[in-house]
C-alpha cells in the first residue's frame, strides 16, 4: 500500500548518532491519513500512551542523514557520541537561546534542519524513548535520551506564533471538530523553504519571495471565499503535483507528519465549505473543507455499524478504482461505476464461496504494493492507514470480507487472522 501524498509548547531535539541506523517507511495503497511527508526516523516507533489526554508539546527533532554529517556518524563510537551529546546539553543549559545555532552546527536530522519545532502529544507517532522525555520536560529545560537512532538532545521551547498570513481567527476556535475531515488544498511555496533551496520544489516557488507568497495566498483565499471554482484554482496555482490536476479531495484523520500540525488544527476548525490558510514546512496550504461524501451503495454499511471485533487484525485486500476515484491504474481510470459494481459483487461472491483471495489480488487489485505478492497488512486503531480501511478491517469477523471506499478507490477487504 502507499502513503497518502502527505500544535502549547515546544521542544528541540538533536540526534547524535553512534552507528549506521536508518528508519523505514511503509508505503501502501491503503494509505495514511496524513498530508505531506515527514521523512523522520523517530516516527518509526509505536506510540506509547495513545489516546491519553496530554498537554500539547512542540519539538524540533534532529535525525540521522543530514548532508555533511552522515559520514562522521558512521565512524563515531558510542562513548564519543555520548560525550558529544553531553557537550551540547551543557551548552543548551548555559544558554537555551543558542538552540538554532547548535542545531545547524551539530544536527544529523535533515527532516527538520530548517528549525521547525515538533509537536508532541501522547498519541504522536514517535519512538517511545523520545516521547517519554519530551512530555516530561519543563519549558526551556533540556535533556538527553537514547533511542535506537542515537542520542536525542532536546530543549522544550515556546510554541511558535502563527504566521501573519495564517487564518489565526479560525485556528483560535475551540474545540476542534471530529475526525475525519475532507479537504481540497492549494500549496504555495517560496524560495527560502528547504525544498525550494534543495531544488525539489516547484519552480514557481523557487522564484518567489515570502512576501510575494503571503500576497498570493491571500488573493487565492479571497477567490475561494468568493465562490471561486476550487478545481480551476488548484490547477492554476497549486504546487502539489498529486492534486493540482485532478481537484483531489483528501480525507484527513489521525497523526500528521512533523510540521503539519497547523494544517490539521485548521482543518478540524473549518466549517463545511469554509476556507483558510495554514503554514507548513513546504509552504502555505490554502484549504477548503469539503462536504461529507454520500455513502457508496457498494460499501458494507452493515459491517461498518458493528462494534470493533478486535484491536489487532491481519487483512488482505483488493483495490478497485473507477473513472472518478482510482490509484493511477489504467484499468481503474477506464472503469465506469456500473462496471465497478458488477466486478465488486462478482468478486465478493467468489470470496464468500471460499475462493482464495491471493489469486484474485494478483488478477484484479490495483494496489502496487500487495497485488502481486498477496501480502497482508496488520491493522490496529493507531496503524498508519486511511481511516475507512481501518474502520472496516477492525469490524470484520475472521475470514469475512467486506467493502469500503477511500481516496484510492474501493477496497474489498478480507480478514485472514
Amino acid at each position: 500500500m502507499r502513503n497518502h501524498r502527505h500544535a502549547a509548547v515546544a521542544v528541540l531535539a538533536f540526534l547524535i548518532g553512534f552507528g549506521c541506523q536508518k528508519g523505514t517507511t511503509n508505503n501502501s495503497a491503503a494509505g495514511s491519513g496524513s498530508a505531506g511527508s515527514a521523512g523522520s526516523a523517530a516516527r518509526a516507533g509505536s506510540a506509547a500512551g495513545s489516546g491519553s489526554a496530554a498537554p500539547v508539546v512542540v519539538w524540533k527533532d534532529m535525525l540521522p542523514g543530514r548532508q555533511g554529517h552522515a559520514a562522521p556518524t558512521l565512524e563515531r563510537s558510542n562513548p564519543d557520541a555520548a560525550k558529544l551529546a553531553q557537550e551540547i546539553l551543557a551548552k543548551l543549559k548555559a544558554n537555551p537561546d543558542q538552540i538554532d545555532e547548535l542545531m545547524k552546527a551539530s544536527s544529523e536530522d535533515k527532516a527538520s534542519i530548517g528549525g521547525d519545532p515538533y509537536e508532541v502529544k501522547n498519541d504522536t507517532p514517535l519512538v517511545p524513548e523520545f516521547k517519554n522525555l519530551a512530555l516530561r520536560l519543563k519549558e526551556k529545560e533540556a535533556g538527553i535520551v537514547k533511542s535506537r537512532f542515537g542520542y536525542h538532545v532536546m530543549l522544550r521551547v515556546e510554541k511558535p506564533k502563527p504566521d501573519p498570513a495564517e487564518s489565526v481567527e479560525i485556528l483560535a476556535r475551540e474545540p476542534p471538530g471530529p475526525e475525519p475531515v475532507r479537504l481540497q488544498m492549494i500549496q504555495i511555496g517560496w524560495k527560502d523553504l528547504p525544498n525550494a533551496k534543495a531544488g525539489t520544489g516547484d519552480k514557481r516557488a523557487a522564484a518567489r519571495t515570502k512576501e510575494e507568497a503571503d500576497k498570493l495566498a491571500g488573493e487565492i483565499l479571497a477567490k475561494i471565499r468568493a465562490n471561486g471554482d476550487m478545481a480551476k484554482l488548484m490547477k492554476e496555482y497549486s504546487e502539489d503535483a498529486s492534486s493540482s490536476n485532478n481537484a483531489r479531495v483528501i480525507e484527513l484523520a489521525g497523526p500528521v507528519p512533523h510540521g503539519f500540525d497547523s494544517l490539521k488544527n485548521l482543518a478540524l476548525r473549518l466549517k463545511e465549505t469554509e476556507a483558510g490558510i495554514a503554514k507548513t514546512p513546504v509552504g502555505f496550504f490554502i484549504i477548503r473543507r469539503a462536504k461529507p461524501e454520500p455513502p457508496d451503495p457498494l460499501e458494507s454499511h452493515d459491517i461498518l455499524k458493528r462494534e470493533v471485533q478486535a484491536q489487532k487484525v491481519k487483512v488482505k485486500h483488493i483495490l478497485l478504482g473507477w473513472t472518478e476515484v482510482h490509484a493511477e491504474d489504467e484499468r481503474g481510470k477506464k472503469r465506469t461505476h456500473a462496471e465497478l459494481e458488477k466486478l465488486v459483487k462478482a468478486t465478493l461472491a467468489k470470496l464468500k464461496k471460499g475462493d482464495k483471495i491471493e489469486p484474485l489480488m494478483a488478477e484484479l487489485s490495483e494496489d502496487p504494493g500487495s497485488a502481486k505478492t498477496g501480502m497482508s497488512y496488520d491493522v490496529s486503531p493507531d496503524a498508519g492507514l486511511v481511516q475507512g480501511f481501518k474502520d472496516l478491517s477492525l469490524r470484520l469477523k475472521l475470514n469475512e470480507a467486506g467493502v469500503v471506499k477511500t481516496n484510492f478507490g474501493l477496497h474489498i477487504i478480507q480478514r485472514v487472522e
